[in-house]
């Protein structure tokens, strides 16, 4: 199962084959022009209606966009920041408590999309927990770093 994982320790002097994606699927970079008008949401307006309309034409015209001035206090996120850190720099041992193939778990350590389905996969690997209601879900989450439901469940809350 580790073998599955990307953030295994191990260091890849090539790419393993199940990372390469076939020509006519990769990205044709050539035909990719340079972004001028990055679109950048600003939360701390007050026009909630220029806000929505901002956020919808960036949603169309790119499929994302940025947020600053979002509220969400700095000391907060560099917590979950340095707790997500923590958990993926784990022993494998410790990680794969949590590994699942199974797409429909609220908490689940996996790489890719569905392993089980694709033939080639995404280069990451990713914790996925569900939190909300954090009463619902905090007992599924890891247990170690010892600080990581507290922080998580700090910054869920802040985010939401």
């Amino acid at each position: 199962m580790a073998a599955k994982l990307i953030s295994t320790g191990f260091r890849h002097t090539t790419l393993p084959e199940n990372y390469v994606r076939p020509i006519s699927d990769r990205p044709r970079l050539s035909e990719v022009s340079q972004l001028e008008d990055f679109p950048l949401i600003d939360l701390s307006s007050t026009d909630r209606s220029f806000l929505i309309q901002q956020i919808h034409q960036a949603c169309a015209r790119f499929g994302f966009f940025q947020v600053i001035n979002h509220g969400v206090n700095k000391q907060i996120i560099d917590e979950m920041v340095s707790v997500a850190r923590e958990f993926f720099s784990m022993s494998m041992e410790e990680k794969m408590k949590l590994y699942s193939d199974d797409p429909t778990k609220t908490t689940r350590l996996s790489t890719s999309f569905n392993v089980k389905k694709e033939e080639v996969n995404n280069w990451r690997d990713y914790l996925r927990l569900h939190c909300y209601p954090i009463h619902k879900y905090v007992n599924e989450w890891p247990s170690n770093p010892p600080s990581f439901k507290e922080i998580v469940s700090k910054y869920s809350r802040e985010v939401r």
